[in-house]
């Protein structure tokens, strides 16, 4: 009697799994050929595609260990503990560095071009 049960619910969960990811698929995709086609010229994708688009972002964006995003969570939830225990100078160490990390890029628009003689 367990068996069968556990049987039945094994199969609606294949089921249910498989239909929410056939009803995320046709979301994807009409989203895709709704929004992007005429706001940026790009061409019609069918349903195959769609599922493609949500298999390579699963795979760039949450891998196939589990977690995603959830799992990055843990640390974020941890910063403001280790931001109070810290000293002025740590803090200011900290800041620096993720000044430097997010201004990677973009120095040259920030450094200043006073080498060059007026003309």
């Amino acid at each position: 009697m367990k068996r069968a049960f556990s049987e039945r619910r094994f199969l609606g969960f294949i089921l249910f799994a498989a239909a929410g990811i056939l009803l995320f698929t046709f979301v994807v995709m009409t989203l895709w050929n709704n929004i992007l086609t005429p706001v940026l010229g790009v061409r019609v994708i069918n349903f195959g595609q769609a599922l493609g688009i949500l298999i390579l972002s699963k795979i760039l964006f949450g891998g196939f260990r589990g977690g995603g995003w959830r799992g990055r969570g843990r640390y974020w939830s941890q910063v403001p503990e280790k931001w109070q225990s810290m000293t002025p100078e740590e803090k200011e160490k900290f800041k620096q560095e993720w000044k430097n990390r997010c201004n990677r890029n973009n120095t040259s628009r920030y450094t200043d071009n006073t080498t060059s003689e007026p003309s």
